[in-house]
């Protein structure tokens, strides 16, 4: 009796506020150990048979579990036993799980581990129980064996009762009504010790995180991926917590997913609340048309099979392995690499993932981070999940709070699920303080912005709106939200470069964002420009016109005397390794001037802007998004040609905030501001 865990005051409570609905979550883990049956079977048992709050009624339960476990669980590799022992005692009670399929005018149950499809089963149970329909329940089955003479004893097995393992009714408005009892500190202890985990010495944001995993199950449509170390508990939710959520552990089908062609038969996301996919790297050889088709699911809930069109509300998530610390892939990719392919490249499919949940944060699931004390039993909390599915709840940040510009239509809907999601786990009724509301509000906007990132990471134009913010209503002030780990690669470093070496960008035709370093050094020679392999087509044009005007002005730029003795060596190094040509005549030109003059340009520095070869200066396309990459990356400052001094209003005001702008109106002022030359 030594080693029965202290009840504490949250024990008493819960007991005493939802007598019969919650279980000792230490017991669960004993009896899991020697039993391969789903969580809520043993929970089911536990709360029939545990139900105190006696140490020595407790452990004469416990027997009585293992006993029922021994007796009446059946293995899968036990079938033939199983049904003997009905033949021979006549009927026998065991748990198992029940699918039921209707077959020309018969309803006909399959039990999966006692290994018989043609069961009969009353109309009345199908009738009461719609999801025997749908993918199967567990139940405790009563099961009797008759002779059937006009079928020479072809089907003898009929069920003659059969309990389902899960909360026969639900009362939503009670559960709303007893939340109220708790603070929301309690209240959020509770669901993490009804999950399994002790929440004592987790921090607020990890509770947050734990509490993430649930969402797809209360949240409909709604589309989670957590990478992170092994061994962090990632599927353990949707494995364990609730009977409505599958787990897939490889590539399947498009079929298997959204139903076969005319609807013959439903897909899992039409069966199920979540589907998950476990080892998402395993994925690797799964059919382009499953992530095509996937990917309009995931943006509408809809799809199409063959000439029909079909809908479902399960929320997809994602679940893989980093195989880096996470300074290494912040540094040197982005956070989507541990994907496999046809995921990874497929930019539109990720932008439809509403929240990234960090894994790398979550610790391995120790002994310590297990709980010891009550919980809900996790098929109670299942069904509360389930019912608030019915609900919505998306439009309560709006009572507050209005959301930045950069939030696009997709963004704001992926904040807007995460946060009615959590409001649901933490705040069923729909009512909570503006500042509770606002830390949800933050942690969604992280979550969201974090996928953001990644896409822009990858280079396309559309996704480089990332500064997330919010404004409170009432008094007008705006907040940022940023992402703990860095958003850029620090590219640009904050040490003062040698002379000859410059940071500068360029957005191409198509948007995309291009950064270099451009480097250049100086031989013995009659002044000649070599260029190095690689630089071609525009970049090595604008090069070209850049080192044409030097030639014709060197006078004027007081360079003649360095640059009739010496030839000029340039390589250009794409830091976005994203292949964009980028027009950088004037970054080219600095760098040139900087290696002739011996003098190094000013530290954490980008240069945007080309040149013609009258040294005309030409703008770029677009300034905030090559701004706000420069600021990701470590930049201070940035010499802006003149021309695009009205676009610098569409700069937002973190970029301005960080990064000093400095405009110019020719190539030698330009040349002389980066140099610091008066």
């Amino acid at each position: 009796m030594s080693n029965v865990p202290a009840r504490d005051a949250l024990d008493d409570k819960v007991n005493r506020t939802f007598a019969g609905k919650v279980v000792r979550k230490d017991l669960v883990r004993k009896v899991k150990v020697g039993a391969n049956v789903p969580v809520f079977v043993l929970e089911f048992l536990l709360g029939k048979y545990c139900a105190s709050s006696d140490e020595m009624a407790i452990q004469m339960g416990l027997q009585v579990v293992n006993d029922t476990l021994a007796n009446n669980y059946i293995r899968s590799d036990e079938s033939m036993k199983a049904q003997s022992k009905v033949k021979e005692k006549g009927s026998w009670t065991f748990i198992d799980k029940v699918k039921v399929r209707l077959v020309d005018s018969d309803y006909w149950a399959e039990l999966s581990n006692f290994g018989n499809k043609f069961v009969h089963i009353q109309n009345q149970y199908v009738r009461d129980y719609e999801r025997l329909l749908t993918g199967g329940i567990w139940a405790q089955v009563d099961m009797r064996f008759e002779y059937d003479e006009e079928g020479k004893g072809k089907n003898p097995f009929w069920i003659e009762k059969l309990t389902p393992i899960q909360i026969a009714a639900f009362d939503l408005a009670e559960y709303q009504r007893l939340r109220a009892e708790f603070t929301t500190d309690e209240w959020i202890d509770l669901i993490l010790r009804s999950m399994g985990y002790e929440p004592g010495e987790m921090s607020k944001r990890l509770k947050l995180l734990f509490l993430t995993r649930l969402i797809p199950l209360c949240e409909r449509n709604y589309n989670l991926v957590e990478l992170g170390p092994r061994g962090t508990g990632k599927s353990y939710v949707i494995q364990e917590v609730s009977p409505y959520a599958a787990l897939m552990t490889g590539p399947t089908t498009v079929a298997n997913l959204f139903g076969h062609m005319g609807g013959r038969a439903k897909g899992l996301v039409q069966i199920w609340d979540v589907v998950g996919f476990d080892e998402v790297a395993d994925l690797e050889k799964m059919p382009k048309e499953v992530i095509t088709t996937m990917k309009t699911y995931c943006e509408s809930g809809s799809f199409q099979r063959g000439q029909e069109a079909a809908s479902g509300e399960a929320g997809i998530a994602l679940f893989g392995n980093t195989q880096q610390p996470i300074d290494v892939m912040v540094q040197t990719g982005h956070l989507f690499e541990p994907m496999p392919e046809v995921i990874r490249d497929d930019m539109a499919f990720i932008d439809r993932l509403h929240f990234y949940l960090p894994g790398w944060e979550v610790p391995k699931m120790r002994n310590d981070l297990f709980t010891d004390h009550y919980g809900f039993v996790v098929d109670y909390l299942a069904e509360a999940l389930r019912e608030l599915r019915r609900h919505n709840f998306t439009e309560i940040c709006d009572r507050h709070f209005t959301m930045g510009s950069h939030l696009i239509t997709r963004d704001r809907k992926a904040v807007k699920k995460t946060v009615s999601g959590l409001m649901k786990i933490i705040h069923p009724s729909g009512e909570a303080t503006q500042q509770d509301i606002a830390e949800l509000l933050e942690f969604a906007m992280e979550g969201r912005r974090r996928v953001k990132e990644q896409l822009k990471k990858m280079g396309s134009f559309e996704y480089y709106h990332t500064s997330f913010s919010y404004t409170l209503n009432d008094t007008g002030e705006e907040r940022f939200v940023g992402v703990p780990e860095q958003g850029g690669r620090n590219m640009i470093s904050a040490d003062p470069l040698p002379p000859g070496s410059v940071y500068t960008a360029a957005v191409d035709q198509d948007g995309t964002v291009g950064m270099y370093r451009v480097e250049v050094s100086v031989s013995s020679g009659s002044g000649k420009l070599k260029t190095a392999g690689g630089v071609n087509g525009v970049t090595k044009e604008s090069i070209n016109r850049a080192f044409s005007y030097m030639l014709a002005k060197k006078s004027d730029l007081s360079i003649a005397r360095e640059l009739d003795v010496s030839d000029l060596h340039v390589e250009v190094i794409d830091l976005m390794n994203n292949r964009v040509e980028g027009e950088i005549g004037l970054g080219f030109f600095i760098a040139a001037f900087s290696a002739l003059k011996k003098a190094p340009p000013s530290p954490a520095m980008l240069v945007l802007g080309d040149l013609s070869v009258q040294g005309n200066i030409k703008g770029l396309r677009s300034l905030a998004e090559p701004l706000q990459l420069a600021m990701d990356n470590g930049a201070k400052r940035a010499l802006i040609p003149i021309e695009n001094k009205r676009s610098f209003l569409e700069v937002t005001g973190d970029v301005v905030e960080h990064v000093d702008p400095i405009f110019f109106g020719d190539p030698k002022t330009a040349a002389f501001k980066a140099l610091g030359i008066n």
